[in-house]
């Protein structure tokens, strides 16, 4: 028996058909998604263009060129490249070089890390951020004539030695008076003692001592200075320091005048069989007092201390610290940038792990230590290497605090390229070799940063 199917009928060809004809519909019917490669190219020559030009072209011609002399006519191989390293003038560039590199990136990113974990505990977060950052608009050229009005010698020009002068002032009661001597002749009480002043004759307790001296220059002279009081006759040992001049002429050598000026802050010490058996400090009149001294004949000294120039801070733009003042500079302009990075790293920590920590009976420190700064690792890693890149290019800086006396004790790389350049020395030979060794050590850094960039959008 036969059923029989109502409506239109499919045969099984017609089914083989549409099921062919699928397939062959799909590669039509899809489409490229953006633009085509001729479009793409199109707008990335002209960025490929200009870096052929700026970047390619000036690498590949320094190589080049640092394989002949300074001329540039005669071929001189690796020649340049050994002069780096046998000279000892570049032998102390790249020990500098080494000193910035260690030093300067472990800086910044400490204080970078130290105030990002700050401004998250302080109110005023905001200005402290604005005042941390504000040094990263001045230009570096900018930041060194800044820096060498900081590190300039006389404390009443740069802050740093004002600053300096100012504290130890507050802990030290010496006044020094340079180039300060006792009168010659036999007539004064006083003679030179190699660097101390010291009385003729012993003097014994009641017996006043007078010291006059000469020499003191006006600026030294302290405005505390008052008129000079004569010693009188008393139970213990006493005596008066004190500049044995009358303006406008007059007086008498020895004796203390009206007019006359005592020696404020003077040490005095009374020395007995080659021992000091006390010290006292001259007050403004320039008076002193040894209070219970045993009775007995006493020499008495003004040591060498009082004759010393007063204290003038460090010498900043020396030799010596030269590279650490430049370096200071260097973290004054970049603990900003390292801070505002590190803050956005903190920001992106997830709080739940911290207070986990906290709920844990973890202190602060250990949370700081084993949490935060574990996680933060990413991002103090990226600061750390940029700031590598940074102080192996570093010029500006160097060029303009440190005077021309000492810019050989503070010369690096990059400056000492633009030096045998153009600066003079007119050997662009060596400076090739120079700009290709810089390019060799920034190198690892810059493609460590790229691996890093790309670990991380992966």
């Amino acid at each position: 028996m036969t059923e029989r199917l109502d409506g239109p009928q499919v045969s099984s060809a017609d089914t083989a058909d549409e099921t062919s004809t699928g397939p062959a519909e799909t590669p039509r019917t899809q489409r490229r998604l953006g633009p085509s490669p001729a479009v793409a190219i199109a707008f990335l020559l002209p960025a490929a263009l200009l870096l052929g030009i700026w970047v390619i072209y000036p690498i590949v011609y320094s190589i080049f060129r640092s394989l002949f002399d300074s001329a540039g006519t005669g071929f001189v191989g690796l020649g340049n490249y050994a002069s780096i390293f046998t000279d000892s003038g570049m032998l102390t560039t790249i020990r500098n070089n080494l000193i910035w590199v260690v030093v300067a990136p472990i800086v910044v990113t400490t204080l970078g890390l130290i105030f990002a974990v700050l401004t998250e505990r302080i109110r005023w977060s905001t200005a402290f951020k604005l005042i941390v950052f504000m040094p990263m608009a001045v230009s570096l050229m900018a930041a060194g004539v800044i820096f060498r009005l900081v590190y300039e010698q006389d404390p009443a020009k740069g802050v740093a030695n004002a600053v300096l002068t100012t504290v130890h002032d507050t802990f030290s009661s010496s006044q020094g008076y340079p180039e300060a001597r006792p009168r010659e002749g036999d007539q004064s009480p006083v003679t030179a003692d190699g660097g101390a002043v010291v009385t003729k004759q012993p003097a014994q307790a009641g017996q006043p001592v007078l010291i006059p001296i000469v020499g003191v220059k006006p600026n030294a002279l302290p405005s505390n200075a008052q008129a000079a009081k004569a010693p009188a006759a008393g139970d213990g040992l006493s005596g008066t320091v004190w500049f044995d001049f009358t303006p406008g002429g007059g007086g008498k050598n020895g004796e203390v005048d009206a007019s006359e000026k005592g020696l404020p802050g003077m040490t005095v010490e009374a020395v007995q069989n080659g021992k000091v058996a006390a010290t006292a400090t001259t007050a403004d009149d320039g008076s002193f007092r040894f209070e219970g001294l045993p009775a007995g004949s006493y020499v008495v000294r003004l040591p060498q201390s009082n004759f010393q120039a007063a204290y003038g801070g460090l010498s900043w733009l020396g030799p010596t610290l030269i590279t650490p003042a430049i370096i200071g500079a260097f973290v004054w302009v970049w603990a900003g940038f390292a801070m505002v990075l590190i803050a956005a790293g903190l920001a992106a920590i997830p709080r739940d792990a911290l207070e986990a920590a906290r709920i844990d009976g973890a202190t602060e420190w250990q949370v700081f230590r084993k949490i935060t700064v574990p996680l933060l690792s990413p991002v103090l890693l990226v600061v750390f290497v940029t700031m590598i890149i940074n102080t192996l290019k570093v010029f500006d800086l160097v060029f303009i605090i440190a005077p021309a006396s000492v810019q050989p004790q503070a010369n690096v790389v990059a400056l000492e390229m633009w030096r045998v350049s153009f600066g003079g020395g007119n050997n662009q030979g060596l400076g090739s070799a120079l700009a290709v060794f810089l390019l060799i050590l920034v190198l690892p850094f810059m493609i460590m940063n790229i691996r890093r960039f790309r670990r991380d959008e992966s």
